[in-house]
């Protein structure tokens, strides 16, 4: 009899003992699952935000710049807010990638206002996952950061545009000085000039000042396109594509015509862009990247600097007055 009241006892208390195990595996599952679901700060600038404000891209606040974040802040984090959830002038809704989430939008807004010298951001939370509250200690003040390139970094010129928002010293040098071409090979002496070369071009404010696409429609040029044979002619596909921006941000249109009167549709589909609605997420930060849009604009296009060029759509903005 005693033998069996001690088994009763045991699994009544294993019975209890499981239930406690489950009751704890579910409450650090969610846990878990809000820290997945909240990303940081910082991880949401370095991915989505850092292509404008590391440098300050069309005039974007820099981060660790007080004086760029000042009157920004002044204006209420809510307004901050609303601007990049919803997109203001140059940034697009969201830093131009919709996928984020509003809170993580939140979180990145924090974490450049602390790292720019507003210490009311830096103690507050940047994601819902609760932490242990840490000891007291004396406010350390944070220096502003000075972004300059390093001259120890080796990085591509071929981006110069792109990276840093502002045309080279000077455009169009001579084959033996640009950096391309070997200046001792007797060869390059012969190639022409490209200031020689583009004399008679149609200009541009921009790139190398060239206005490629009116010099196509002027005839001042002629493109070859097949490299075997001069009588081939392109296949011109007339077609505009229209991607909706959000925010006061004029939409960007795509137009097929003026691309395919130079290049194959096989030089972009599907490697570069899937030819199927929906199935390609462009986004500013990508682009500055040298991707989708990017693998030839800044490099043998004209830069993405000239944002008119391709947020060319206008838009019919509602406003307060009647």
């Amino acid at each position: 009899m005693e033998s069996l009241r001690k088994n009763i006892s045991n699994l009544f208390l294993n019975r209890i003992a499981l239930k406690v195990v489950c009751i704890l595996l579910m409450l650090t599952t969610g846990s878990l699952h809000a820290a997945v679901e909240i990303q940081s700060g910082k991880s949401i600038y370095d991915v989505s935000c850092s292509g404008c404000h590391a440098a300050g891209v069309l005039e974007a606040p820099k981060l660790g710049s007080q004086t760029d974040w000042d009157a920004r802040e002044k204006q209420g984090f809510d307004v901050l807010q609303k601007h990049a959830l919803k997109g203001f002038k140059n940034m697009p809704a969201k830093g131009g990638n919709p996928a984020l989430k509003d809170s993580e939008i939140v979180n990145a807004i924090k974490y450049m206002l602390a790292q720019s010298g507003f210490e009311q951001y830096k103690d507050k939370p940047l994601s819902k996952t609760k932490t242990k509250p840490a000891k007291k200690s004396a406010p350390k003040k944070i220096a502003k950061v000075k972004l300059k390139p390093s001259k120890n970094i080796r990085t591509s010129s071929a981006n110069r545009f792109n990276r840093l928002m502002k045309p080279a010293s000077e455009l169009n040098l001579a084959p033996a000085k640009d950096g391309l071409h070997d200046p001792e090979n007797e060869g390059t002496l012969l190639l022409q000039p490209p200031k020689q070369a583009f004399e008679l071009l149609s200009s541009a404010k921009s790139g190398n000042r060239v206005d490629w696409v009116k010099s196509l429609e002027n005839k001042e040029i002629f493109p070859r396109y097949d490299r075997l044979s001069d009588e081939i002619k392109p296949v011109v596909m007339d077609l505009n594509i229209v991607r909706e921006v959000k925010g006061s941000m004029p939409n960007v249109v795509y137009p097929h015509k003026q691309h395919t009167e130079w290049l194959d549709c096989s030089n972009c589909h599907p490697a570069i862009f899937i030819p199927q609605k929906g199935a390609n997420q462009i986004s500013m930060a990508s682009i500055l990247l040298g991707q989708q849009c990017g693998v030839c604009h800044g490099k043998v296009a004209f830069p993405v600097s000239e944002c008119r060029k391709c947020h060319s759509q206008k838009k019919n903005l509602k406003t307060g007055n009647k």
